[in-house]
């Protein structure tokens, strides 16, 4: 016997799991280049690590990076600006000398000794009631030993023609190690002179001008010379001479007129 069979065909199309090519070329497409803006050079295997969640060196060395050259370019912003305003940041009893246009110096940071003694010696010689005597006992760097008065002493020690910090003694006081040296360590034994140490070390920060370091030093040692008086000048706030047993130690930094440390605020 003969029967008859149904034949069923059913047409199908591709499978629809696999992209077609022009959409498969579309997303080869979206997929972006290794980035090359960050030159770490070897250290960019760091990305290729496989437990970048226990150990993300690569993801916080480019944050560091990214950090570093924003810290370099705002502080080339903020060199501008401190540029502009330099001239406002020197004391204005500075003489006729100061209105003059300086003279042309090195550019570097190593100033020639001779260089420095001469500006020393200039300056040593605008202040009489001031007396600088400048040392080297450890080679090209500088070391002064002011004194103003019968009021105080003043270790400055420098590094070339910028000074890098300052201690303040009084008059009476041991300036010098067992060794002869100046001692550039030791407090001071009485508060009131701690106290101007701490204030010159303020006047460091506020007087800066890196293209004219000879500006720098005569204002520095304009202001210091304003202690002259400091134990007969009155505070120009509170009118006292005394405030918590101590004189008016503060210096104002452009009209050098004298303060207690709490009447300034």
């Amino acid at each position: 016997m003969m029967s008859d069979h149904t034949v069923l065909i059913v047409q199908t199309g591709p499978d629809q799991r696999c992209p077609k090519p022009n959409e498969l070329e579309r997303l080869s497409n979206l997929v972006g280049k290794p980035s090359e803006n960050h030159p770490l050079h070897n250290s960019g295997l760091l990305s290729l690590d496989p437990v970048q969640d226990k150990t993300p060196l690569y993801s916080q060395l480019l944050q560091a990076y990214k950090w570093s050259n924003k810290l370099q370019y705002h502080a080339g912003l903020a060199s501008g600006l401190l540029n502009q305003q330099s001239l406002k940041r020197s004391a204005n009893q500075m003489g006729v000398s100061a209105k003059r246009r300086p003279k042309a110096q090195p550019t570097t940071l190593v100033l020639p000794p001779q260089y420095v003694d001469d500006v020393i010696s200039r300056i040593d010689r605008m202040f009489p009631e001031m007396s600088i005597h400048l040392s080297r006992p450890n080679g090209t760097s500088a070391m002064l030993l002011v004194t103003l008065g019968k009021v105080l002493k003043v270790i400055v020690v420098m590094r070339s023609l910028f000074i890098d910090r300052t201690i303040v003694k009084g008059y009476n006081e041991n300036v010098y190690t067992e060794d002869g040296k100046l001692d550039i360590w030791s407090k001071s034994n009485y508060q009131v002179f701690q106290k101007v140490t701490d204030h010159a070390t303020t006047a460091l920060l506020h007087y800066q001008l890196p293209q004219m370091p000879d500006v720098v030093v005569r204002s520095f040692m304009t202001w210091l010379r304003s202690y002259i008086k400091l134990f007969q000048a009155p505070c120009q706030r509170c009118g006292k001479f005394l405030q918590d047993g101590l004189p008016p130690t503060w210096r104002d930094f452009r009209t050098l007129e004298a303060f207690h440390d709490t009447c300034r605020q």
